[in-house]
């Protein structure tokens, strides 16, 4: 993998990640047409995810230390239920990571087809939000599982997480604001869990095929592209402005389907 190939897909795994158009998707398409093997890539996939986990982390750290501060007290408060419904939304994407991990991954494999199929699924859940006008609820147990199933549904290369996930909270009614903040923060245990999994069942000599170089473009190109997208995303969220997203999924799956012939 070249530096350039890496700052690309460094910079589409960072904006994607936060935008509904799922990363996943646009990671295999982008390695498709830049020519790069998913299977000589995990190193890779590895490290810029772990770049939009920091950007995460870095833009809700107020939150986060709020949090850990309520956490600490040691009582029943807003910082443990928010964590207890945080924990509750990880179950269903548990299970499939535990029992269907080679099913899912066996979608991985540079099937353009497949993933422009699921980017219409994205584009139809999207497209839902626009019709829910109501949003004024918090978000409750049943509503945190409900949007857990979204994420463990959302593994598959073109179902946008954050698309699945925030789609999910504004059509069970809950606040707009605090639906962007819960789809962000529900998957960073997910996300680093995942992580380290693939990189103790695949071969090590495997994930030392990218050159350094490479790696640190790719992680500072996701990071920066990660930072920027988070912060733009709560804001398109609380504007009710996802169904420009629809339209964008709904023409880049189509195009997908297209060039898979």
């Amino acid at each position: 993998m070249t530096w350039i190939e890496a700052l690309i897909l460094g910079l589409i795994q960072g904006l994607t990640e936060f935008l509904p158009v799922s990363s996943s998707g646009h990671l295999e398409l982008g390695k498709y047409l830049l020519g790069v093997e998913s299977e000589k890539s995990l190193a890779f996939t590895v490290v810029v995810h772990g770049a939009t986990v920091l950007s995460t982390i870095i833009v809700f750290r107020k939150d986060l230390a709020g949090l850990f501060k309520g956490l600490f007290e040691f009582k029943w408060n807003e910082s443990w239920k928010f964590a207890s419904l945080i924990l509750l939304s990880m179950i269903p994407v548990l299970v499939v990571g535990l029992f269907f991990a080679d099913f899912v991954e066996s979608f991985f494999t540079g099937n353009i087809r497949f993933v422009g199929l699921m980017l219409l699924v994205t584009a139809s859940l999207l497209t839902f939000t626009y019709l829910k006008k109501s949003n004024k609820r918090s978000i409750g147990f049943a509503d945190a599982f409900v949007i857990g199933l979204a994420q463990a549904v959302a593994v598959l290369p073109g179902i946008s997480r954050s698309g699945a996930t925030i789609s999910t909270g504004l059509m069970l009614g809950n606040k707009r604001e605090l639906v962007a903040k819960f789809s962000f923060l529900m998957v960073l245990i997910p996300i680093i869990g995942a992580n380290l999994l693939d990189l103790i069942k695949n071969d090590p000599a495997e994930a030392t095929g990218v050159p350094a170089l490479s790696m640190i473009i790719g992680f500072v190109a996701a990071f920066v592209s990660g930072l920027f997208a988070c912060k733009w995303m709560i804001g398109i969220v609380q504007k009710g402005r996802l169904i420009y997203f629809a339209l964008y999924c709904f023409l880049i799956g189509s195009l997908a389907i297209v060039l898979s012939f």
